[in-house]
């Protein structure tokens, strides 16, 4: 069998090998200066910035920064939502051969002081109100020696400027701070225009260290993913030939996704400066109507989301007399997209929906559906070029198993990050002979295309059955009365475990659990069948509204631990 035989899939004009341009993040941006200065780069609320704009604000913020000593290897945090001064700081920081170390607004403190030591941040950059809530009593347990505070007004125009800061005001908690400058603090408009001195020459080069990408954490402390400016750029050219049909300089892209998450970052931010494309920036991935309103406002053509996005969306009251047709193209990742969600989104819109996969370790992306060839829902598509993949003996670790098998995903390709930040034994875990042993169980078929069945973690064990809490979701969002679902195992003293389901309904639905046991029983086998159905009225996620398997399962333990405490 032919080792790439999913090159055989690919659409006519995506090229099986990419001639890459090997130019550093930064260079980007001046290169779609020179293109097209006018063009628009960033919409937000009632601002408008051009290429031209953009740029001339990035090059004042390097000189600022590099007056108080950020240069090259200099670990920059940005700590914020989708505003424009978060892509300004970041091709700042680029600009200056600087790396830029992305932040969760909602991270808790213990989460910041962790992260920015283990990074060894000298410079944050973040918003008013998250100094003011998170970081000013924490000061003196972090590296950081300049805080640059960005304000949500501060590229408004009027009159949402003037009016936008009563409005934050009254959020819970307040989404803006008074706090004075001083000689460490800085405001972020005040900062950049105070800069004296032009900005150095850029520095940067193709195997700089660019971001470190701290991972969710889900197995202990967060680790940072190293990735260079070849890694992000060459991503971002292996999307660009995925999606032949969009055109240089013309796109919009909704960018709702989180930028701090590698997904956003790569196909929201990076990809739409290398393309020269707009970029409308969404401050929450959960302001569905925000989100609604912006496709329809802009002409968004290009919808990078996640499921539970393109869910809420088919669901928003009075989509159907709301025009989304512009959306030509939709990139969906993080979790699997059922078929129902699938259909019902490209129906309204008239898009096509490329599923794919990918991971902070791989800058993201690995694999896509072709979405001007077969597409196979329910898959994750095939690799995309200059990528290669195995499927390996989850019990040996190495050796390939042949297709319709399963086994531990491993992948090899220009976007695989170079390890983890200062924890050389775990990087040795996961990259062994040029392969990225992913932790995925997958399963590849005749044609190339790969399935995702679950994490080697996740796996459930009903005496000694394998149970993949996704493929049990994917038959409980099929019923018509659920909305959302999400499947754990828990501890069983006769199975070892058993499975349990967390399901939202439709509020115009009604279920039993037991209604749901029948139905799962027509579509799967008995030892998979949910022993245990529990109602919620929403699931735990993440900022990029990926639902949090490992916060029910907490959940769970917390209540095996309470009869215990309390006869103790």
């Amino acid at each position: 069998m032919d080792a790439r035989v999913w090159h055989r899939a690919y659409q006519d004009g995506v090229p099986a090998g990419i001639e890459f341009e090997p130019r550093p993040l930064d260079r980007w941006l001046q290169r779609t200066v020179e293109r097209a200065p006018d063009h628009t780069a960033m919409l937000f609320l009632n601002a408008r910035l051009t290429y031209r704009q953009l740029h001339e604000d990035v090059e004042r913020m390097a000189a600022a920064l590099a007056e108080i000593g950020v240069g090259k290897g200099t670990r920059v945090a940005i700590q914020m939502p989708n505003l424009p001064q978060l892509v300004i700081g970041y091709y700042a920081t680029l600009r200056l051969g600087g790396v830029v170390v992305m932040t969760n607004p909602i991270y808790m403190p213990d989460e910041i002081v962790h992260q920015w030591n283990d990074a060894g941040v000298e410079v944050a950059l973040v918003m008013d109100f998250l100094f003011e809530q998170k970081l000013e009593h924490i000061r003196d347990q972090l590296p950081v020696k300049h805080y640059v505070l960005a304000s949500i007004p501060e590229y408004l125009r009027f009159p949402m400027r003037q009016l936008a800061p009563f409005k934050l005001k009254r959020r819970n908690p307040p989404a803006i701070a008074q706090v004075a400058p001083t000689e460490n603090v800085h405001i972020f408009r005040e900062f950049l225009r105070a800069a004296e001195e032009a900005p150095p020459e850029p520095c940067s080069e193709i195997d700089d260290l660019a971001v470190l990408q701290y991972t969710g954490g889900t197995t202990g402390l967060s680790k940072g993913a190293m990735l260079t400016h070849r890694n992000l750029g060459y991503n971002c050219q292996q999307m660009a030939a995925w999606f032949p049909d969009l055109e240089w300089g013309t796109e919009v892209v909704m960018a709702a996704l989180p930028l701090f998450h590698v997904f956003g970052m790569t196909i929201s931010m990076n990809w739409a400066v290398w393309t020269g494309s707009a970029m409308v920036l969404q401050t929450d991935p959960r302001g569905i109507e925000s989100i609604v309103r912006g496709i329809a406002r802009h002409k968004v053509t290009l919808l990078p989301a996640v499921p539970a996005m393109f869910n809420a969306i088919n669901n928003f009251p009075g989509i159907e007399k709301i025009d989304v047709s512009s959306v030509k193209c939709c990139f969906s990742g993080s979790a699997p997209l059922p078929r129902e969600v699938l259909e019902r989104f490209e129906e309204l819109t008239g898009a096509k929906i490329a599923e794919g996969f990918g991971m902070s370790e791989t800058s993201p992306v690995t694999h896509a559906n072709p979405i001007g060839g077969e597409r196979k829902i329910g898959s994750v598509g095939v690799p995309v070029p200059d990528t290669d993949v195995r499927i390996a003996d989850p019990e040996n670790g190495y050796a390939t198993v042949p297709p319709g098998t399963e086994g531990e995903l491993l992948i090899r390709g220009p976007q695989v990050m170079q390890g983890y930040w200062h924890q050389s034994e775990e990087t040795s875990r996961v990259l062994r002979n040029g392969w990225l042993h992913t932790g995925d169980l997958a399963v590849m078929d005749e044609d190339g295309y790969f399935k995702i069945v679950g994490r080697t973690k996740d796996m459930i064990n009903c005496s000694g059955f394998k149970v993949y809490p996704d493929e049990v979701d994917h038959v409980l969002m099929a019923h018509d009365a659920v909305l959302e679902t999400a499947t754990i195992g828990i501890p069983c003293p006769k199975r070892g475990e058993t499975v349990k389901s967390f399901v939202v309904l439709r509020s115009d639905h009604a279920v039993t659990a037991e209604n749901l046991q029948t139905y799962c029983r027509d579509h799967l086998a008995s030892y998979k069948v949910p022993r245990e159905i529990e109602f919620l009225t929403e699931l735990p996620k993440s900022a990029v509204l990926k639902i949090l398997r490992r916060e029910l399962r907490a959940r769970e333990e917390e209540k095996l631990r309470q009869p215990s405490q309390e006869a103790g």
